[in-house]
């Protein structure tokens, strides 16, 4: 199993260069999640909703900007040939999904939330043969790759995460509880 990444391209305004999955702002005309990450993977990389196999949305995040991101997970053939949209895509490559647990170049450090919520920020190097380049995996998309991958395997990474490993579900519900309170507390505080 591998995960599909993409370079932003330096053009666009929030977070140029930066590593992340296909994906995006939801539009009027988009009836749920799942809609949305169909039209934003078409529009980033040129991947067919069709050629999709939608298995689950995760457990929500919100990125530094305080926007709420869900992930959708699916299935798409190893065949598939990315056509990127460079307007809004550099580069794109693959990962292995077990690389987020036995990583070959890790590191971590603490962040506190503009709310005042302390959390860890996952950093991978991952250095990619084909295109003989390393790519820097960081912040939500390190956080959304760590999450999927202990729920893919099972086991205990070779680093520390915020979750309890034996009840991973209810321990990311209450990390995601505790970010949004956090936030939620802060715009209160704000009025």
């Amino acid at each position: 199993l591998h995960l599909l990444l993409t370079v932003r391209s330096l053009q666009l305004r929030r977070s140029p260069g930066e590593v992340c999955f296909p994906g995006g702002k939801r539009e009027d005309t988009d009836k749920d999640d799942i809609d949305t990450a169909l039209r934003e993977a078409k529009e980033e990389v040129g991947l067919q909703p069709e050629k999709v196999e939608v298995i689950c949305r995760l457990m929500p995040g919100i990125d530094k900007m305080n926007n709420l991101v869900t992930p959708v997970v699916g299935f798409i053939e190893d065949t598939f040939q990315v056509t990127p949209n460079p307007d809004e895509v550099s580069e794109v490559f693959v990962v292995p999904l077990e690389y987020f647990v036995k990583p070959l170049n890790y590191k971590t450090f603490s962040y506190k939330t503009s709310s005042g919520y302390s959390t860890r920020i996952h950093c991978f190097i991952y250095h990619d043969q084909e295109h003989r380049k390393s790519f820097k995996i960081w912040g939500l998309t390190a956080h959304f790759a760590v999450f999927l991958a202990l729920v893919i395997f099972g086991e205990r990474p070779t680093f520390e995460v915020d979750y309890d490993l034996d009840n991973l579900f209810s321990s990311s519900e209450n990390y995601f509880t505790n970010l949004y309170a956090s936030i939620h507390e802060r715009k209160k505080s704000n009025l």
